[in-house]
């Protein structure tokens, strides 16, 4: 018997890295699953996003399973397109239990030298998108009248400042409000709402020119091997000297919230950062 078994699942962001994964760790426990991406790339966000055909693969990995999925390329920010897929799919699936609010982008640059652009597409995607998430799916939990669960992905960016990502940090720490405001005005109803804040990731968001030029600027064409160096300032940030953390810590307290395991765990934020909050 798995820990989700007969549940439902909505997952965003989910054609790849932690999205996919959720998303995968769901089924493997009795999910059914409903897997959306806006599957294109973004004018602001440095690094290629996911694409259809990965969108398609995590469908694919997830019927393996034996669990149902219905898929969708759609944006989070575009709230009438949202709100007619996650009715279309639930009506398909027969109901709504566990929503995964993963969506999410990551861009560089100081405050006073991003566009009004830049800042703008990371409000719409990270917290704007969480919202119009919220607004398409916990009516039809609300419906059902059986509780259920959110998480939502925030980041230890939504927990303390870190320079030179504060349109990213804005974001993040309106998704943390998001999250505990939710759990007041839905708790009556047993729906429980929580945060996961990660630390670095070992997905793609990390794993790509842009993002590692962040964390090393004096190195030509720095990579994984430079994250994984013994000396690395990736390590060393870190209370446990680990570079990242694996996707699949977070799709394991994804799951645990998801669960009945986390039944009376509400408005929380469960960082998992490898002890990077404590230096």
């Amino acid at each position: 018997m798995g820990r989700v078994q007969g549940k439902i699942a909505l997952v965003t962001g989910a054609a790849r890295g932690q999205g996919r994964n959720h998303a995968l760790r769901l089924a493997e426990q009795g999910a059914d699953i409903i897997a959306l991406d806006i599957c294109s790339d973004l004018p602001t966000v440095p690094y290629a996003l996911g694409t259809e055909d990965e969108l398609n693969e995590t469908a694919a990995l997830i019927a393996k399973l034996d669990r149902r999925v219905v898929t969708a390329k759609v944006d989070v920010r575009d709230a009438e397109g949202l709100n007619d897929f996650v009715a279309e799919a639930v009506s398909e699936l027969g109901g709504l239990d566990i929503v995964a609010a993963n969506a999410g982008v990551l861009a560089f640059g100081q405050l006073l030298d991003i566009s009004p652009e830049e800042w703008k597409e990371q409000l719409d995607v990270n917290l704007t998108g969480a919202f119009n998430t919220m607004k398409a799916t916990v009516p039809h939990i609300l419906a059902q009248g059986r509780g259920g669960s959110v998480i939502l992905t925030a980041s230890i960016g939504g927990l303390e400042a870190i320079p030179n990502i504060g349109h990213y940090n804005v974001s993040k720490f309106g998704v943390v409000g998001l999250a505990k405001t939710l759990a007041l005005e839905l708790g009556d109803k047993f729906i429980r709402v929580n945060a996961v804040c990660p630390g670095n990731v070992d997905t793609f968001m990390m794993q790509n020119d842009a993002t590692m030029k962040f964390f090393f600027p004096d190195v030509e064409n720095p990579g994984r091997a430079d994250a994984e160096a013994p000396d690395s300032i990736a390590r060393t940030m870190n209370t446990i000297p680990v570079p990242y953390v694996d996707v699949d810590d977070i799709s394991n307290a994804v799951l645990y919230l998801a669960s009945d395991e986390a039944r009376y765990v509400t408005g929380t934020t469960l960082v998992v950062d490898a002890g990077r909050m404590l230096k």
